[in-house]
Parts: structure tokens; sequence; C-alpha cells
């Protein structure tokens, strides 16, 4: 593995890693209605059309990453519809 696809997978871990703290929040106390799920909508948009492009372009940090990343935010807009004003 070259330095390029190592730095590109550590970005990746960091990036996609950004979103735990989130989730595990939302799963230990079930509140989730200081979220936006838009952004989370557009976030989801985002990390798949980057999915697509590293498909094109056959780069598997990129393709590895943003679709952890995508099953990540997935699970957290679940989350949001699954718990919101819930008490």
């Amino acid at each position: 593995m070259d330095w390029v696809t190592a730095l590109g997978i550590v970005a990746g871990i960091f990036t996609t890693s950004g979103v735990v703290p989130q989730l595990a929040k939302a799963i230990k106390t079930k509140e989730v209605n200081d979220l936006s799920p838009f952004m989370f909508f557009i976030l989801l948009c985002g990390v798949f059309m980057w999915v697509v492009y590293g498909i094109q372009k056959q780069d598997m940090p990129i393709i590895l990453m943003n679709s952890i990343s995508f099953i990540l935010n997935s699970v957290m807009l679940l989350l949001y519809f699954l718990f919101k004003n819930k008490k």
C-alpha cells in the first residue's frame, strides 16, 4: 500500500467515525429531538455521490470509507425517526 492510499484510509476513518459519538448518545439516551434530519439527508446524498465517484475512479479508500459513512449516517437517520418525540 502506498502512502497516498494509507492517507486516504486514515482520513476516511477520521471523517467516517465522526458520527459514532452521536450514534452512541442517541442509542443510550433515545433522545434525538435536537438533531436535524435534513442535515443527515444531505450528508447521505453527498456520501452516496462519493461512493459513485470512487467506483468510477476505482479508488478503494473513497469507496470503502464513504460506504461505511453511508451506513452509519443511515442508521442515525433511522434512529431519528424511531426516537423523535419520545419521552
